[in-house]
């Protein structure tokens, strides 16, 4: 049966000379792989760059339900991004995000909230003026909302460690190295309670951004089984140094 619904493009590759599987983050149906076929092919119907990281899609899509592989009929850019695909930083933390979704989700079900809170990220990173420094942690941090390891909020003056492995702030140190201290859980705090997309900085040091996002990656590898090691977060420290 043929479905109208909007997508965000998340990961692709090739299945054969002329066909690519893509991973769509789908508002109907949570995290799909579409293969398409000929897309490779000089007159295509559907151009390849359409399926770039974190494309925003209006789709017309089909749904066999005893199907793993779906297939796509139609695909156009439903919020024509201004900055991203022009941006070397931009372009980057769409790299990341795309990443990070692309290797901790594994929901095949619709999340209306995980999907609002992707595509307004989305159309936010286009649209942001400010600094990037702090937009891929927050993300990071918030994603965990959506994954069901959101760290309890219980930092105060008493509880200023964090325990990673437990996902929670505690009074003294752990028995095992996977925790953070001051000045980075308080950071880490500040993170968890902000109600912003991230687009504005805090006072947060680059070396301390980096350190964090390095430990919230090392949080989702103690909390999320098969979670794998993220490469484009090193292309981050480098251009958001």
């Amino acid at each position: 049966m043929l479905y109208k619904t909007r997508g965000i493009a998340i990961h692709s590759t090739k299945f054969s000379e002329t066909s690519i599987i893509v991973r769509i983050y789908t508002e109907r149906f949570g995290l799909r792989p579409y293969i398409i076929k000929g897309i490779r092919k000089e007159h295509s119907r559907i151009r390849p760059g359409l399926f770039q990281p974190l494309t925003l899609l209006d789709l017309a899509v089909y749904n066999k339900e005893k199907s793993s592989l779906q297939t796509v009929r139609e695909a156009a850019i439903a919020f024509p991004y201004q900055t991203i695909p022009f941006d070397i930083l931009k372009s980057s933390v769409a790299l990341y995000v795309s990443e990070l979704v692309y290797k901790s989700i594994r929901e095949e079900e619709p999340n209306q909230g995980l999907f609002d809170f992707l595509w307004d990220f989305c159309t936010n990173l286009d649209s942001s003026k400010g600094s990037l420094n702090l937009i891929p942690l927050h993300f990071t941090v918030h994603l965990t909302r959506f994954l069901g390891i959101l760290p309890r909020q219980d930092y105060s003056p008493v509880n200023r460690i964090f325990n990673l492995k437990e996902g929670s702030f505690q009074k003294g140190f752990p028995d095992h190295d996977f925790y953070l201290e001051d000045p980075l859980s308080g950071f880490l705090a500040r993170l968890l309670s902000s109600e912003s997309a991230g687009m504005e900085e805090p006072d947060i040091p680059s070396q301390a951004r980096g350190i964090l996002l390095d430990k919230m990656l090392q949080y989702y590898r103690l909390h999320l089984s098969g979670f794998p090691g993220i490469r484009s977060h090193t292309i981050l420290h480098t251009v958001l140094s």
